[in-house]
């Protein structure tokens, strides 16, 4: 019977390159969903204040607890000082953040930001001028796990 066995997974181990791959996308998260879809550095008078929002649009098809997110920000591919510990816009109001004056849009009212929404955030004044590269990256927490990457112009 020992014998049976073993010459039986000899067999499937031989025959494992020519089996199908098994689909294992139920258990791997979507790819990037976010996408940066505005970044205003003009106040609205016209003048050159480099005002520094930017609108972040959540183009996947999964809801996500907003308070597990976090997001971290480059310019030009050098990581911006600044602290965002939440993307919940009620938790994101005690928070110590530093760099991002507010929060706001459907994404981080409630509990979740679910695909269509958008979040806007007003960074501090001259974070982004134009033609700055611009890389949002969005991380989901306990784990830390990076959930998606997005870059754009200015």
């Amino acid at each position: 019977m020992v014998a049976i066995v073993l010459i039986l997974a000899a067999l499937v181990l031989l025959l494992a390159p020519s089996l199908p791959e098994w689909n294992l996308s139920i258990f791997t998260p979507e790819p990037s969903f976010i996408e940066i879809k505005v970044i205003h550095h003009e106040s609205e008078t016209g003048a050159m204040i480099y005002d520094s929002r930017v609108i972040l649009y959540h183009n996947g098809t999964l809801m996500y607890a907003n308070n597990d997110l976090y997001a971290v920000f480059y310019k030009n591919q050098q990581k911006l000082p600044c602290i965002l510990e939440t993307l919940n816009g009620h938790l994101f109001i005690p928070t110590h953040h530093f760099g991002v004056q507010t929060l706001a849009g459907a994404g981080c009212q409630g509990t979740y930001w679910s695909p269509k929404e958008k979040i806007a955030l007003d960074f501090s004044d001259g974070t982004f001028h134009p033609g700055d590269q611009v890389t949002v990256e969005i991380y989901q927490k306990p784990q830390c796990t990076l959930i998606s990457r997005y870059s754009t112009m200015a």
